[in-house]
């Protein structure tokens, strides 16, 4: 089992590098080759209205992205997982959420780029208004999440097993969180993997259990894993992660008015507003995100952290957490024991291997 994480962890690496190098590419391609000003020009000889223009231009780079990077795309989610028993999908299946992905995705990015250039016409500090209007953007979709979205791609259903709904329920009272109910994923459906999450805000927050938890877990685990979703939540992680990503872009849009404002010189665009340098703002905030994603990757292992100490404080059961985090490890294909020099740049989680240790060492503590 070790050899074969081992080896999946090393193709998904590799085919990831790939697809980052892939995708990077794509953007200096089409920068050089003037894609960005060749559509806007299309796009306004149709209609000078700015958001028609950014749309026509979103829209262009993202499809040829998507038909581009779709092959690497494909042996990473797809073919890869079914080859370790991960996923046992059909590949309709697999396409079709995919395809609801990419339309939720899509939405959700038009919306965005749309925003950004009608602020960016508009004021001079469109970078932080931009920026506080995403976050804004960001807190309504988590409230969102559980009733609209996860539907599309999940069947929810109340928790049958009573002693184990009662026993979850016990436990985010005692954590202090309300919540509306308790709700099991089919996750069988599509894999083997397990997981459990708080999900949504506020009067849309609700325990969500993958029916592979429920099914070969034990209650106590059950309740570890849980409890660790329960720290995030007493910790307010969702708050704190917000707004050291709001912190990131109001810097990477920042880095991008200067250096557009730049391009337009170098590539003639009408304005720094001008859609046409659209590929340019992705290729510099793409930049700017794969530049500081060790440092969120370390605070997010942090936070991580934190929250396991939470889960063995709230259960007083370590071994239920380890025995958790070894059934995790088998049925997820966790890789264990990453490099180090991997874990600190790539990880957002600390290792299974430290997790264990860590619970372990409080075991010993605990007498």
């Amino acid at each position: 089992m070790a050899e074969d994480a081992k080896r999946y962890h090393r193709l998904q690496l590799i085919l990831g590098m790939l697809g980052l190098a892939v995708t990077g590419a794509y953007f200096v391609v089409i920068l050089f080759a003037g894609l960005g000003p060749r559509v806007a020009r299309w796009a306004g000889g149709l209609s000078d209205a700015l958001v028609w223009r950014v749309a026509a231009v979103a829209a262009a780079i993202a499809i040829g992205q998507a038909l581009v990077t779709f092959p690497l795309a494909w042996l990473r989610g797809y073919w890869l997982p079914r080859r370790h028993g991960l996923l046992h999908q059909t590949l309709g299946a697999w396409l079709r959420d995919r395809l609801k992905a990419a339309l939720i995705g899509g939405a959700l990015g038009l919306v965005t780029v749309e925003i950004v250039y009608a602020l960016m016409a508009t004021t001079p500090l469109w970078w932080l208004a931009a920026a506080g209007v995403l976050v804004a953007l960001q807190v309504v979709v988590a409230f969102v999440f559980p009733v609209w979205l996860l539907p599309l791609f999940y069947r929810l259903t109340p928790l049958a097993d009573e002693h184990l709904c009662k026993s979850v329920v016990d436990l985010v009272s005692k954590a202090g969180i309300p919540v509306v109910g308790v709700w099991v994923a089919d996750q069988s459906r599509k894999g083997r993997t397990a997981n459990a999450a708080l999900a949504g805000i506020g009067r849309t927050r609700r325990v969500i259990l993958f029916d592979t938890l429920v099914a070969r877990f034990a209650p106590d685990e059950v309740r570890a894993v849980l409890a660790h979703e329960l720290g995030h939540h007493v910790h307010r992680d969702v708050w704190r992660m917000l707004v050291l990503q709001a912190g990131l872009t109001v810097l990477a849009l920042w880095l991008g008015d200067v250096l557009l404002r730049a391009g337009a010189n170098w590539w003639g665009w009408r304005a720094p507003w001008d859609p046409a340098g659209l590929p340019w703002l992705a290729i510099v905030v793409g930049a700017l995100g794969l530049v500081t994603a060790p440092f969120v990757n370390a605070v997010s292992r942090r936070v991580e952290r934190q929250a396991d100490d939470f889960a063995l404080e709230l259960t007083g059961d370590a071994t239920a957490f380890i025995g958790a985090m070894e059934r995790l490890a088998d049925l997820n294909l966790a890789e264990r024991k990453p490099h180090r020099l991997k874990e600190l740049l790539l990880y957002s989680h600390p290792s299974i291997e430290r997790r264990i240790l860590a619970a372990t060492a409080s075991r010993s503590r605990a007498g």
